[in-house]
């Protein structure tokens, strides 16, 4: 007989929340990947086209952790058209040591919603200025929102400008995140004037073709993108890796195939071959990362089972030590 736990996405929300603990765990996540013990093997990814639907399942092992997880992860962009989240999903959390089963986070992907704004702090933390006070978000869903929080857990933001292809709804969340931020935060309708104004840009939609141009860049800024997590996706120009003094890929193996480095390399600007120092090197010191005020930084960010594991492990013991959840004997 085996006790699983079982979390429903409104356990999960009333005690995991973004924070710097949220942060830091995904820091930890990154610097033991930069180990070379983690074991993570490539995404499985199917894309659902006619439906403008994807579905990437992720998971990794890392020692010193005694579960793992194995992440189910449906992005259909569609829907919030017909009333639906565009995101979905679950998390399945298994003992390391016996591959028992444990629990089962039903979190709706909210964890990953965390998880992957916590990945932005920590780039932003390593690679942006640490006077960094103005932002630029290029998109206006749900991890736009997020990314701005987590931007503002690690950086001294006092304005920010949201920028979308939905003015009206660029105008709301800018409005709503003002308020909750207690920071002046208003909407653009050119995406150029919003970058050239900031200090770090983050980039958080499902684009297809760029939204942020090389010509854009200033001497200084710090660029997270964070959308392109598929082959067909491409949210910044290519010649931004050209320009940039340091890219950073979070897994150099899946840039290559999935994130932006992906449309440099198609674009001949960067040769396949190339090596680039991964954020776990950054973050565990093995690397430097921002050296000088005036760099162009850039993290390229497509999301690791590694983050997955660390955010199910995470979620599991907070909400264990509160009791919540419900346990079923199989």
């Amino acid at each position: 007989m085996s006790n699983i736990r079982i979390l429903t996405e409104a356990d999960l929300r009333g005690l995991v929340k973004l924070d710097l603990d949220a942060i830091e765990c995904v820091e930890q996540a990154f610097a033991a990947l930069a180990t070379g013990d983690v074991v993570m093997p490539p995404i499985l990814s199917m894309p659902i086209a006619p439906f403008n639907g994807e579905v990437d399942v992720k998971t990794a092992f890392v020692p010193g952790i005694d579960s793992f997880a194995i992440k189910i992860s449906p992005g259909f962009f569609d829907n919030p058209e017909i009333g639906l989240p565009s995101t979905s999903g679950l998390m399945v959390l298994l003992s390391a040591r016996t591959g028992m089963l444990e629990a089962l986070l039903l979190d709706n992907g909210y964890l990953t919603d965390v998880r992957t704004a916590a990945a932005g702090a920590v780039a932003a933390r390593h690679l942006a200025r640490a006077d960094a006070s103005h932002a630029c978000i290029l998109g206006a869903g749900c991890q736009a929102r997020l990314q701005l929080k987590a931007l503002c857990l690690v950086r001294p933001i006092r304005t920010a400008t949201i920028w979308a292809r939905d003015v009206v709804k660029a105008h709301t969340v800018a409005a709503e995140l003002s308020q909750e931020l207690g920071i002046d935060v208003s909407a653009v309708k050119d995406a150029g004037a919003g970058v050239r104004r900031a200090d770090v840009i983050v980039t958080t939609t499902p684009a297809t073709s760029p939204v942020l141009e090389a010509a854009w860049l200033l001497p200084g800024q710090h660029v997270t993108a964070m959308g392109s997590d598929q082959e067909h996706k491409n949210e910044i120009d290519p010649a931004c890796l050209s320009k940039a003094d340091l890219y950073v890929p979070d897994r150099l193996s899946q840039t290559r195939i999935l994130g932006e480095l992906r449309s440099a390399i198609a674009a001949g600007l960067i040769p396949a071959e190339t090596d680039f120092a991964e954020l776990g090197a950054i973050v565990s010191g093995a690397v430097p990362g921002r050296t000088a005020p005036d760099q162009i930084t850039i993290a390229d960010l497509t999301g690791t089972g590694v983050q997955d594991t660390a955010i199910a492990t995470h979620a599991r013991q907070r909400v264990s030590h509160a009791g919540l959840g419900t346990n079923f004997e199989s």
